[in-house]
């Protein structure tokens, strides 16, 4: 079995609503989408104006848009829920009667997939608009041989979701001279998966308006939302303007009736129902480089960055390669919450239950593991020679061997399915949690093993006693807002590895990092008894001062 056929068998009985990627769009959305991609079309008019939705959902989006029409129009659209499609069907019918209706059961990407060259793809006449909330689907639900036909057909590369190739394939449709308007995940927009589409979106379309949504909990399921404007790409390129809007402790100095009236806004705006938000409005900067991360420019934002660069020596990655913690696949067999007994494999366990900035609680978990390191090779242990472990194993033999994949890859039924390198386990490591509001990262110098929940990093000690301060700082707080520009709900950000590696370090030789080292290490053992938040402060302050800029409250 391979990997890829080892995820669809394990997600093949994710829910109905997650495996169709159905997150339909609330009115005041879809009012806002329909409006921005009308003020940037140019509707010819004396004809029948073409509108495709791929995903109708309820029809909400084009009800909003069909409100705003005058004239004739033709609808084009896709549903694979019949009962929706009934719905929006009947929607638009009572409300539009003058409207042509084209709506279609099935999939937009399976029409695309089996019927590229004829039919929606192959018609003589493009769309004048297209307006989507494409599903979100990962590459593991919708099955490899699919994701693969995808990522073929739209030449997409890593990790495949069904709306990456939804956006592409509207592009390909869109009338050179028409307008769309998407609603995406904002994680497109920064991810190493969403890196190709990104470029796709860059060179296939002429985007207007990119609107980060962010914490704004517009949709009832947890999805932080973006807005795409997009021109066809025979109109004239223009640099697209970037707005985000998250919520703040700032003092607001305005306010809206609602998240969406606070987007016309600028500063700290706040809403009826008690919450506040930062709207940041500028351009988007790619980097130069079609696939790069989309974040907001501005000259505040570009001189601050700069700034940072004119004192960065290196970065994260140039420490050494992070890494995703062990996965065993059989967490009750190998990290069970407790122990009846001790075993020789016994080794002990970092987990997220154990996380707190510069040095951890104590760890109470281990971990059954059994690899080690023969000359200079990861290898499964000899069972016969820990008899106490191989008799625990024996009792759970059947649930390891049901992990197929394992044993057809070659290795022993015993085996952790992705246990890292134990020769790296014994030395200094940075770990850090995945996600949190506040930056949680640890110097580990007891030898235990990281479990999955939390990433890790080995180097050079003194390198990784400077990360550690950087990394806890309110400076790398704000140099993820910049630099990033994404979060989660209630402030909350997400330290993976494509994020982490770029964090950025100053040179390790000046006396501000030396400083910064020997207060990390002073802070490290004064934590083995109690907490020192003026120490921890003035950490902060220090870093912040190695990149040339003054303390800013975060």
């Amino acid at each position: 079995m391979t990997e890829a056929v080892r995820f669809t068998k394990r997600y093949g009985d994710v829910g109905e609503a997650k495996s169709d990627g159905a997150t339909y769009t609330p009115r005041a959305l879809a009012d806002f989408v329909a409006d921005r991609i009308l003020a940037t079309a140019d509707l010819a008019s004396g004809r029948a104006i073409r509108i495709l939705d791929p995903a109708l959902g309820h029809g909400e989006l084009l009800l909003a848009l069909l409100d705003r029409i005058d004239g004739p129009v033709e609808v084009f659209g896709f549903e694979t829920d019949h009962l929706a499609l009934a719905e929006a069907r009947g929607r638009i019918a009572r409300e539009h009667p003058q409207a042509v209706l084209n709506l279609r059961l099935g999939s937009f990407l399976d029409h695309v997939l089996d019927d590229f060259t004829g039919g929606l793809f192959g018609g003589a006449e493009p769309y004048d608009v297209i307006i989507a909330n494409p599903p979100y689907v990962r590459t593991q639900i919708i099955g490899s041989d699919r994701a693969q036909k995808l990522a073929q057909q739209f030449g997409l590369t890593g990790r495949v979701d069904l709306y990456h190739a939804f956006l592409l394939g509207m592009a390909t449709v869109l009338a050179p001279e028409g307008a769309a308007g998407f609603i995406v995940s904002n994680r497109f927009m920064t991810t190493k998966g969403g890196a190709s589409a990104r470029a796709g979106m860059m060179t296939g379309l002429r985007l207007r308006e990119v609107y980060d949504l962010g914490d704004t909990r517009l949709f009832d399921a947890a999805v932080l939302p973006a807005v795409l404007i997009a021109r066809g790409a025979g109109s004239e390129p223009t640099t697209p303007s970037f707005l985000t809007i998250y919520q703040t402790k700032d003092e607001p100095a305005h306010a809206a009736a609602d998240p969406i009236e606070a987007l016309r806004k600028h500063g700290a705006v706040a809403v009826p129902d008690g919450r506040t938000f930062l709207v940041q409005h500028g351009t988007l900067d790619t980097g130069g480089d079609p696939a790069g991360v989309w974040r907001l420019a501005s000259a505040g934002v570009e001189s601050w960055l700069a700034t940072v660069q004119q004192h960065t020596w290196g970065t994260f990655g140039d420490i050494g390669k992070i890494r995703v913690g062990i996965k065993t696949c059989a967490d009750k067999v190998f990290l069970p919450k407790s122990w009846d007994r001790a075993l020789e494999l016994h080794r002990p366990l970092t987990t997220h239950h154990t996380a707190r900035r510069f040095r951890p609680e104590p760890h109470n978990r281990l971990v059954l593991y059994p690899h080690h390191t023969v000359d200079g090779k990861k290898q499964a242990v000899d069972l016969s020679q820990y008899p106490a472990s191989l008799a625990y194993l024996e009792q759970h033999r059947q649930t390891l061997e049901d992990r197929s994949y394992v044993i057809e890859a070659g290795r022993q039924w015993y085996e952790i399915w992705v246990p890292q390198n134990p020769a790296d386990w014994p030395g200094p490591k940075l770990v850090f949690r995945d996600i949190s509001e506040q930056p949680t990262f640890w110097m580990d110098l007891e030898g235990t093993v990281v479990n999955g929940d939390c990433y890790w990093l080995t180097g050079d000690e003194d390198l990784l006693w400077l990360a550690v301060g950087v990394a806890n700082s309110t400076f790398i707080e704000r140099f993820y807002d910049l630099r990033f520009n994404n979060k989660l709900y209630a402030g909350r950000r997400r330290f993976i590895t494509q994020y982490v590696e770029q964090f950025p370090l100053p040179d390790p030789e000046s006396s501000g990092a030396r400083e910064i080292v020997a207060a990390c290490r002073d802070l490290y053992a004064r934590l083995a008894d109690d907490s020192d938040p003026a120490l921890e402060q003035r950490i902060d302050r220090m870093v912040w001062a190695a990149f040339g800029l003054p303390v800013e409250e975060v």
